[in-house]
């Protein structure tokens, strides 16, 4: 039975589990993008939320309770001069999960997870292809060509000539 099981424990002792997150935490401020399994993103993303969202309060305290689950400074620097003024606005959601197969291994589901904000490919706009109407050369665009095509003939026989 699964009684009282909220979360899942991967197979690690809560001082393991709590560790691993950490790093793979601190791993994907710094990074902006890691390649881990399915099961580890999914509890990576309620991980780090949390703390993505504390983030965007810039105060003494907010840096304190995102050093005491991260316990790395330069994660934090970066965490508060570099991605949460790119979160600012955005209410939730501050990550991505996409799948991109299995390992060869073991056939465990992998991923990449990644913050939203910062991926390039996804952030660029497509531009939608306008659909715009062929107008006719202008007669004086046309004739330009034929004018000159006569000329550089007149021109070889000359050279012919010449020799």
């Amino acid at each position: 039975m699964r009684h009282g099981k909220k979360f899942n424990h991967l197979g690690r002792t809560a001082s393991h589990r709590d560790a691993m997150l950490s790093n793979m935490a601190t791993s994907l401020i710094m990074h902006k993008r890691i390649t881990t399994t399915l099961a580890k993103a999914k509890e990576l993303k309620k991980f780090i939320e949390p703390l993505l969202t504390k983030s965007k309060q810039d105060t003494t305290n907010a840096r304190r309770v995102v050093f005491s689950h991260l316990q790395n400074k330069y994660a934090v620097t970066e965490l508060f001069q570099v991605v949460s003024p790119k979160i600012a606005d955005r209410p939730g959601g501050y990550t991505r999960i996409i799948k991109t197969g299995f390992r060869q291994g073991d056939q465990a589901a992998m991923c990449f997870i990644e913050l939203v904000d910062f991926d390039e490919n996804m952030a660029k706009v497509q531009k939608k292809a306008t659909r715009t109407r062929r107008s006719r050369k202008s007669a004086a665009a046309v004739e330009a060509p034929a004018a000159e095509a006569p000329a550089a003939v007149e021109a070889a026989p000359a050279e012919q000539a010449a020799e």
